[in-house]
């Protein structure tokens, strides 16, 4: 039979196969999205189904569209937004649709698509040029587009023509920074008008922005990568705003007033032709909502809210609809919906996101628990109703009359996906995805003093009284979970459990989906709540399972986990007898500007907070052994800062182990390092416990 790591790595994790990238039309009658044809094939396809047909036919396909024999063209611009969002599809992997469009948009291969949703007419739109981010107007005329760091469109005869000037030096345009895109979900760099006759373009010039190197490749004559990256402390880039008419003119925008804003966040420009704004101050402890005006680019503060250590950004908010301004604020205990200054929702519900909003009120998605994630709607007199209600996770989109609802759940393998009309359930689309090859044994705890959630997970052939050693894998911190009712989460921690292991998943201090105090719990000092979670969660499970053996225990994470894994074996080595750091940030101030400002402050203004976080200045300490893997091709967390504690180690005359990936950035999307990487930790877990072994499975 096949391995599970084999597997997980070519199906991608399960997610191929599986439908994704929904978008509703105005007229109530089409939802588009993404497929492939089986949880084996990795192209996707493009895909349309008719609420008034109920059926779902194939619009668009790579493989028919594009005879070509050599591998897709991709240009570095989209190189670097599949990064950002952690794409490992393959095929179409974006499009672009308007509510009002009869015509979708995507690219490929230096050709440009527009494609009929309903009579299926396709143009190809050779352009023969690096072509990023199409965008569709919004009367499915025109489509717009980025090459080489200038905004350009294409009309209905094919003509190409520029709208923003060229890109000279490090000043580009209609594309956004690493720091909107990686740190606050805005991924666009341009908007069209509700007209199709204008857009709202960013400038960004990267000139006082650090040049970093990249070495992707271990052929020695190639030239390293140079990326421009905003470390903590250092300047920003340029963010401009400029609204361009198709005939020409200009309006230059002053959204920034003098350098009171720092970060553009979020562009709404709504049917009414109005455009609002979303920014936030450098210390992200004030974010404001500005007016612009179309004409003459006049800015008007509307609104404004703050916070003591920082505002949180949330998916989709905040939104003005009919004159209301609708956001989401931390108040207490809560996460709440709050309407013109007025808090809403209930203080027993986390809202997480804004999914729509009209005159009858808002849809978003929000945790009555950790655990579960629902979908609610709230009217603007604040009567709140879940629209759902089943265990497990929901997400959702939606328009006045459609709405789609994906759930993954503990009860099944991969995602059920329901289309609605009117809050009517019409039809659910099939899942393609492979069902995984192995057999969860978990159990749902909350540990502590804290009531922490924690998942254990014991070998499928356990007798309940063999003595097992123990596996940490969390991730630990700011904005990701790791124990939630989804069986997805938990593939990876059962085959290390198989392997004869008790895997113990915690979301300590700094996970979301609790409160925004527990959030706020790790302000100005990222290390020590969240080792102590991860400590006191391990030790009560070690009370409810007395077949745990606490004198063999390592801990393994990526990211922010293999920051957390690092400094659990530094600090903790009466606990932690090994670990695994994969993409560990070391040192905080190697980190940008957005996300680690957030949580340390300044480096300038809080230098204590970035001392007492830096695993380099507690390299002496290292007792345990520690594998520290890194991608060189990292542009997220850039593999300095592995090489800088290994630095440190050997100085300190601390022995280590270092796995350098040639060509593998943060999210290592190639199939065979992600299966090799999972039997090269096991292997050194192993080995560092003295764990012996007739193989693994």
């Amino acid at each position: 039979m096949e391995s599970f790591p084999r597997q997980n790595a070519r199906t991608r994790r399960f997610t191929i196969g599986a439908p994704r990238s929904f978008s509703l039309s105005a007229d109530r009658n089409w939802v588009t999205f993404l497929q492939s044809s089986s949880g084996n094939d990795p192209m996707n396809k493009l895909w349309a189904w008719s609420a008034s047909s109920g059926q779902t036919s194939l619009i668009a396909d790579l493989e028919t569209l594009i005879q070509s024999s050599g591998d897709e063209a991709i240009s570095r611009e989209e190189l670097a937004r599949r990064e950002r969002v952690r794409e490992i599809g393959a095929g179409i992997v974006s499009y672009s649709a308007k509510s009002h469009s009869p015509n979708i948009a995507f690219a490929s291969n230096q050709s440009l698509f527009k494609i009929g949703v309903e009579s299926s007419d396709i143009s190809n739109f050779k352009l023969n040029k690096d072509i990023f981010d199409p965008q569709i107007s919004p009367d499915g005329n025109l489509i717009a587009y980025v090459s080489e760091g200038q905004l350009r469109y294409v009309d209905e005869k094919g003509n190409d023509q520029a709208v923003s000037p060229p890109k000279t030096g490090d000043n580009s345009f209609g594309v956004a920074d690493f720091i909107a895109a990686e740190e606050m979900g805005r991924r666009r760099g341009y908007w069209w008008s509700p007209n199709s006759d204008k857009l709202l373009v960013t400038s960004v010039d990267e000139s006082d922005v650090l040049s970093w190197h990249i070495l992707k490749s271990s052929d020695p004559s190639d030239a390293p990568t140079v990326i421009k990256y905003p470390k903590a402390g250092t300047k920003n880039p340029n963010v401009g705003l400029e609204i361009y008419s198709l005939d020409g003119e200009s309006v230059a925008i002053d959204w920034s007033q003098s350098n009171t804003w720092e970060y553009l966040v979020s562009i709404q420009w709504n049917e009414q032709n109005t455009i609002f704004a979303t920014v936030q101050t450098r210390d992200q402890k004030t974010t404001g909502i500005l007016h612009i005006s179309t004409s003459g680019g006049s800015i008007e503060e509307i609104y404004r809210w703050e916070n003591e250590c920082w505002v949180e950004i949330i998916p989709g908010a905040p939104k003005v609809v009919g004159g209301r301004i609708v956001t989401i604020e931390d108040c207490g205990e809560a996460r709440r919906v709050v309407i013109d200054g007025n808090p809403c929702s209930p203080n027993e519900l986390q809202i997480r996101s804004l999914i729509h909003c009209n005159e009858d009120g808002i849809l978003a998605t929000c945790n009555p628990n950790p655990l579960h994630q629902q979908i609610c709607h709230i009217s603007f007199s604040g009567e709140t109703t879940l629209i759902t209600e089943k265990a497990g996770i929901h997400e959702a989109i939606a328009n006045d009359a459609l709405m789609v609802i994906q759930h993954r759940s503990m009860d099944f393998d991969g995602v059920r996906t329901n289309f609605y009309k009117d809050n009517e359930l019409i039809v659910e689309i099939p899942d393609h995805s492979e069902t995984p090859n192995i057999t969860l044994n978990n159990f749902f705890h909350k540990t502590g003093e804290l009531d922490l959630e924690t998942a254990i997970l014991l070998p499928t052939d356990h007798d309940g009284v063999t003595t097992l050693p123990v596996l940490l894998d969390p991730y630990g911190g700011p904005h990701a979970q790791r124990v939630r009712n989804a069986r997805g989460l938990f593939g990876v921690s059962q085959w290390f459990a198989d392997q004869g292991f008790a895997v113990v998943v915690t979301d300590g201090r700094g996970t979301p989906g609790r409160s925004p105090i527990f959030e706020r719990a790790v302000y100005g000092d990222l290390a020590t709540h969240a080792l102590a979670d991860q400590i006191d969660a391990l030790s009560s499970i070690a009370e409810k399972y007395d077949f745990i053996d606490l004198d063999k225990v390592a801990i393994r994470g990526w990211s922010f986990g293999g920051y957390l894994a690092a400094l659990a074996v530094i600090r903790r080595p009466d606990v932690f007898h090994a670990a695994v750091a994969g993409a560990p940030v070391t040192d905080w101030s190697l980190y940008d500007t957005h996300y680690t400002e957030r949580y340390l402050g300044h480096p300038e203004v809080k230098p204590e907070n970035y001392t007492k976080t830096n695993l380099c200045n507690e390299a002496h300490k290292l007792e345990r052994p520690l594998l520290l893997i890194h991608g060189l091709a990292d542009d997220n967390v850039v593999a300095a800062h592995t090489f800088q504690l290994s630095q440190a180690l050997l100085e300190a005359g601390k022995p280590h182990e270092v796995l350098p990936l040639t060509g593998v950035t943060h999210m290592t999307p190639q199939e065979t390092v992600a299966e090799n990487l999972l039997r090269i930790q096991l292997s050194f877990i192993q080995r560092s416990l003295d764990i012996r072994t007739e193989g693994n499975k």
